[in-house]
């Protein structure tokens, strides 16, 4: 299994204009500590909302790169929204889920992953077109290329170690967050 900073930081090392979709909690704390920026659009309060916000920005911004990165707890809650990307068919996005096996937000009470539930397997019975496993090293050099490179959605399940690293608090304003984000866009 894989340390969670160490995976979202070797994630965007090499961004580019990706934009970042990061689902409530630790994924929201590991993408800041990753380093703050305005293309990052942080969930607040918004549990399973994650990659139904990336596929409406992938699907509004075709020409950009779109990454949604958000927990095994926030997938579960969310799971039909896999079968809405894979019928939308989005070139430009890429969904990763860091899986610990536990409702990290709650208590680190065990999830229905560390029960048997394959996340991967539900988002290719979903029709996700490519899906990965990634339990080490090389396998998130590789998923590192495919976020930058698939030509349709894709989907990874990232196995990482069950532990609470500090938080990293970014801006806690919706409003703020949505300002900056628009203007990171080029839409204000």
């Amino acid at each position: 299994m894989l340390d969670r900073r160490r995976a979202v930081k070797r994630l965007l090392a090499d961004r580019g204009a990706m934009l970042v979709v990061s689902g409530l909690g630790s994924a929201t704390y590991d993408v800041a500590a990753a380093g703050d920026d305005a293309r990052n659009f942080y969930l607040w309060g918004a549990m399973g909302g994650a990659v139904m916000i990336g596929l409406g920005l992938a699907l509004a911004q075709p020409q950009r790169r779109v990454l949604v990165i958000t927990g095994d707890g926030e997938m579960l809650m969310g799971m039909g929204s896999l079968a809405t990307v894979a019928t939308q068919r989005p070139r430009n996005l890429a969904i990763v889920v860091l899986d610990n096996g536990a409702f990290g937000e709650t208590g680190m009470q065990a999830s229905h992953t560390s029960g048997g539930v394959d996340l991967a397997a539900v988002a290719a019975g979903c029709g996700i077109p490519s899906t990965l496993e990634v339990t080490d090293e090389g396998g998130l050099d590789r998923l590192a290329r495919l976020i930058h490179d698939a030509d349709a959605p894709l989907f990874a399940r990232v196995r990482i170690t069950a532990d609470e690293p500090p938080r990293v608090l970014p801006l806690r304003d919706g409003v703020a967050l949505k300002l900056r984000f628009r203007a990171a866009l080029g839409l204000s």
